[in-house]
């Protein structure tokens, strides 16, 4: 990956072997979120001003943003999160209890203004992609998909090689939107999932955002550094902010819980980070090339070049040396570029 100036700081270019793991890495995420019972959204980039002021980011999260742009006469923002443009399409249409719970998920790109000096590589950008979801659903539902979250979150981490998860749980703090009926049970529903699984935990009391209580969910890399990924998060703001509702089974309009989830964060930061853990040797399902072909000499590159396309035809990702040095220069730089198979 690169930084260039002419573009600007915080603005990831990404290069083709990290695009390729990109690529394996949003591939799986969106097999398995499909296989969880998600549906996939894609979004605008830009939202009028009304957007972010019924929303409430042009009151508190405005110095987070980038400068406003006129279109049309128009006053217009570029999306520093997801979540309003999630909300519009629920109010697309109006949703009955038997419809719920609804769960969306989008890999979408956003845009946060963050003061030069904290910028760093990937770990800390300007521009980047939040592995969002949403889950809409009737007060019955929530333990329930608050618990497949969790699982759903631990395995993911796990399966790219995080195994030492911890978890924070923060709580109402003294101001708060929403009933506390509704706070209770989310807390509680939260502090279940985390007991169910097993996961050590800290409780932050008072410390949850004032629209909900939230899981933040870290891991510690090869080096021993925490870093945070996952967030489960209630929202009691923005439904209210927006007049969500849904038909219940008595015919009467009720507000739906609303949970915000992302599961790696991030995915430049994720990358990172994950770099960093496998020290740039992947295992081999994320490897970016999983096999070099080395011809002994220029005599059994024509063999070489059908054994790249069978690989290639087998989904495997490979690439032929065809550079004209000794067996031992190749092999070496095949090592070097942390290559599994050769």
């Amino acid at each position: 990956f690169s930084v260039q100036d002419d573009v600007g700081p915080g603005l990831i270019h990404w290069h083709p072997k990290g695009a390729r793991i990109r690529c394996i890495i949003e591939d799986f995420w969106r097999k398995r979120h499909f296989r969880s019972g998600y549906e996939m959204l894609f979004t605008p980039h830009i939202g009028r001003a009304k957007l972010w002021e019924t929303s409430g980011h042009l009151d508190f999260y405005r110095e987070n943003m980038y400068s406003s742009m006129d279109i049309d006469g128009m006053e217009y923002f570029v999306k520093p999160m997801n979540c309003p443009f999630h909300i519009q399409v629920y109010r697309s249409k109006k949703y009955s209890y038997r419809e719920l719970p609804l769960r969306w998920a989008e890999l979408g790109t956003v845009y946060r203004y963050e003061k030069s000096g904290v910028l760093h590589g990937l770990l800390r950008v300007r521009g980047f992609t939040q592995d969002d979801a949403h889950i809409f659903c009737t007060p019955e539902q929530v333990e329930e998909e608050v618990q497949e979250a969790v699982v759903f979150a631990l395995g993911m981490l796990r399966t790219f090689g995080f195994s030492d998860v911890s978890a924070y749980l923060s709580t109402r703090p003294e101001k708060a939107v929403g009933e506390e009926e509704r706070w209770v049970q989310a807390t509680s529903s939260l502090e279940s999932a985390l007991k169910s699984q097993g996961i050590s935990y800290e409780v932050d009391q008072g410390g949850g955002a004032f629209y909900g209580p939230k899981i933040d969910l870290k891991i510690k890399d090869a080096l021993n550094r925490e870093w945070q990924m996952g967030t489960i998060q209630f929202d009691f703001n923005i439904p209210e902010r927006f007049d969500l509702t849904f038909v219940g089974a008595d015919g009467q309009e009720h507000r739906p819980y609303m949970v915000h989830r992302a599961l790696l964060g991030s995915i430049e930061r994720f990358f990172g980070i994950l770099t960093e853990h496998y020290a740039g040797a992947f295992p081999v399902w994320l490897a970016p090339e999983q096999v070099r072909v080395i011809p002994l000499t220029e005599d059994q590159l024509e063999y070489a070049e059908e054994v790249d396309g069978a690989l290639r035809a087998s989904d495997i990702r490979t690439s032929v040396d065809r550079k004209s040095e000794k067996v031992g220069a190749k092999i070496r730089r095949a090592h070097n570029e942390k290559v599994p198979y050769m």
